[in-house]
């Protein structure tokens, strides 16, 4: 620790009179919403979760001498990932969930640990995109990985001093979310509900240890095999038909939020799963705690109070996504509140200590309610949301949701909350009700299969924006049209000014009171991480990691400039005054399709094929096998066109290493007919299509 911090936390550890000179006291001080930012200890800095720094020495008079101080490449895999930085060090997780440490002023790599994912995930690693981020405390950072593991390691060595399986290695729980630490703990949820029957919960552990202390679940198990508490008993009777069959999803794969002052952990719950309602639970029931805000008592994991956005929820409206926690004075009077903007177009605001809300306001397009009820906190649906008689219905938002995983950021000087927010529309209808859904994209002739139970068909537009809102009236006071819809996560900070990175490869600098533009810096890659800003001998660096990665690669076709994992530049890059740093020319990106001379189109081989590469392949191949980054873009593959290597990689795992999983239980046939389908849409490449 340099003289500077320590003298800051040594401070600040004396006025807090709960806490001892110990080191994790030390670090507990950081992690308060009053720190002084010369550390960024956390996934959102602070236990509140702003992604904001009160550091100004980047402000809006010198934001336009920011220049790169330097940039270290990655290897592939996921690079959409938060960093950490504490005591002049940076650490995260990217690719395969690889740890890194690095010396953030010159940016000399001290280590990594490779947790080995690919040799252990199994399965597993067909739903998991890598880390989004880690955690810090006394000394050790924590990372997860896609086979369920809690590892914390030595920040000194790069060692692991403990490691814990969070999950049961043969079920479909898999970790990309950041763990939290707090008071001397450590909390980690998991996804999977989209691609497995599997029961949502949160577990936390000692942070020393890596000893269990307490598990909540998200959503009631059987019945007949008795409930943990009475919390879900209570729960179980907002369910219907035999939905532990399904496993029921609530998956708390990204948004954990603690409350210091009430010693309370919020959890952001995920959507239910099947998502259709009419399947997983008869059509019966507010399904607790799907698309919930849940407050926990964080010493023991007692429930305290619940607040959902989407009762009965069934359209993939998760409330998985940043809560920032704030003091705003609403009516007159000072509220402790808590602010989520979920998938569903509304921002929330709650009295944190009650659960009682105090705002909803629409932020993005809505058809599937007319508001929120504030007598009541629930939302006013329109009934042909729910496509009764199987007619089609145009959802807005769709699926992707008005704001996605990419954090929001609270500004406590400004008075404005800065969010992500996306535009799509879908069509849905469940039509044939059969435990699967059919999504046809407009303009092309394939169908395919997902488990959500109801079809989903014909994008509707799509646009994006970075919007600044006055939580306390909800008056948007400005936004920014962003280059396509999918767009990056937020930080404010002190210097007045909001950074935002864009899928077109633009890292900006806003005015933060305006929205008007200072600064920009082509990373020549897209961005969806949030950057991150800190101070190492007097001087603020601001940091971010660029280059396409988690769930948005999927949407290849909306992402402007064209990638493909094997060259695109996946980066940290490391910004100051004056930085004389540059990038080296940008890689081109040539998708050539490979040679398959032997190729006959087979449209019924082509239309089964299309099914089987959207259930599976879609998620890190992308949309049409366009590549958007995640992985190779399979058009240009030379293991197409030969039978005898696809069925290596895809059936029986050769490169599972380097995190292509093996799906062993493909038939021949359905092997065969996704190999003829990829290859045809090689053949749409080389004609030009």
């Amino acid at each position: 620790m340099n003289w500077r911090n320590g003298i800051l936390a040594l401070g600040a550890v004396l006025s807090l009179s709960s806490l001892t000179l110990a080191p994790a006291s030390l670090r507990a001080a950081d992690l308060h919403d009053g720190a002084d930012g010369a550390d960024w200890p956390a996934f959102g800095r602070t236990y509140g979760e702003q992604h904001y720094s009160p550091l100004d020495q980047v402000n809006a008079q010198t934001v336009s001498r920011l220049g790169l101080s330097w940039f270290m490449d990655l290897g592939a895999g996921n690079p959409a990932t938060i960093p950490v930085a504490v005591d002049g060090i940076l650490y995260f997780a990217s690719g395969l969930s690889v740890v890194h440490a690095v010396e953030a002023q010159s940016g000399r790599l001290l280590w990594t640990y490779d947790p080995e994912v690919g040799a252990v995930a199994g399965h597993k690693m067909r739903q998991g995109w890598g880390s989004r981020g880690i955690g810090y405390w006394n000394g050790k950072v924590y990372t997860g990985s896609a086979d369920g593991r809690l590892i914390a390691i030595d920040v000194k060595t790069g060692k692991p001093v403990w490691s814990v399986m969070t999950v049961d290695p043969k079920d479909g729980r898999y970790i990309t979310g950041a763990p939290r630490l707090f008071d001397g703990k450590v909390i980690i949820g998991h996804g999977g509900g989209d691609s497995a029957d599997i029961r949502g919960y949160v577990t936390t552990y000692d942070a020393e240890t890596g000893a269990q202390l307490w598990r909540f679940f998200t959503v009631p198990g059987n019945p007949a095999d008795g409930f943990e508490d009475a919390t879900q008993e209570m729960a179980a009777k907002t369910w219907g038909g035999e939905w532990w069959k399904h496993g029921g999803g609530g998956n708390v794969w990204n948004a954990i939020t603690y409350d210091a002052e009430t010693d309370t952990v919020f959890l952001g719950t995920g959507n239910g799963a099947p998502w259709n309602r009419r399947i997983r639970s008869a059509d019966i029931g507010d399904n607790l705690f799907l698309c919930s805000i849940v407050a926990l008592d964080a010493k023991t994991g007692a429930y305290k109070w619940h607040y959902q956005v989407n009762p009965g929820e069934t359209w993939d409206y998760n409330a998985a996504m940043t809560m920032n926690l704030a003091d705003i004075t609403i009516d007159g009077r000072v509220r402790k509140v808590l602010m989520q903007a979920p998938k569903n177009g509304f921002l929330y605001v709650l009295d944190r200590v009650t659960g009682e809300l105090l705002r909803a306001d629409r932020i993005a397009k809505v058809t599937w309610a007319t508001g929120i009820d504030m007598a009541t906190g629930r939302p006013m649906e329109v009934p042909e949301a729910r496509y009764p008689g199987g007619k089609d219905f145009a959802l807005w938002p769709g699926a992707n949701g008005a704001h996605s995983w990419m954090p929001s950021a609270w500004s406590p000087k400004a008075g404005l909350l800065y969010i992500p927010t996306m535009e799509q529309g879908l069509t849905y209808n469940d039509k044939d009700i059969t435990g699967q859904s059919w999504h046809r994209r407009a303009g092309n002739a394939y169908d395919f299969a997902i488990n959500v139970g109801m079809e989903i068909k014909d994008p509707l537009q799509n646009t994006g924006w970075l919007l600044a809102i006055d939580p306390a009236t909800g008056e948007q006071r400005w936004k920014v049209q962003n280059a396509a819809y999918w767009n990056g996560g937020v930080l404010a900070t002190g210097g007045d000014l909001v950074f935002q990175g864009q899928t077109n490869g633009i890292l900006t600098a806003y005015e933060a009171a305006t929205g008007k533009p200072l600064w920009t810096f082509d990373a020549q890659v897209p961005i969806i991480a949030a950057p991150i800003t800190y101070s190492v001998g007097g001087t603020q660096y601001l940091t971010i990691l660029v280059g396409m990665g988690t769930s948005g690669t999927m949407m290849s076709r909306d992402i402007p400039i064209p990638v493909d994992s094997r060259n695109q530049a996946k980066r940290v890059l490391t910004f100051a005054l004056d930085g004389k740093g540059a990038l080296p020319p940008p890689r081109p990106v040539e998708l050539i399709a490979a040679e398959d001379p032997d190729f006959h189109s087979d449209p019924a081989a082509e239309a089964l094929g299309a099914v089987t590469y959207a259930y599976q392949c879609v998620v890190c191949h992308g949309m049409e096998a366009i590549s958007g980054g995640a992985a190779p873009d399979l058009r240009t593959s030379p293991i197409v066109p030969s039978a005898e290597l696809f069925g290596e990689v895809v059936r029986d795992g050769s490169l599972a290493r380097s995190g292509m999983p093996g799906f062993d239980h493909y038939s021949d046939a359905e092997l065969e007919a996704l190999r003829q389908y990829i290859r045809a849409r090689a053949n749409d490449l080389r004609s030009g299509q």
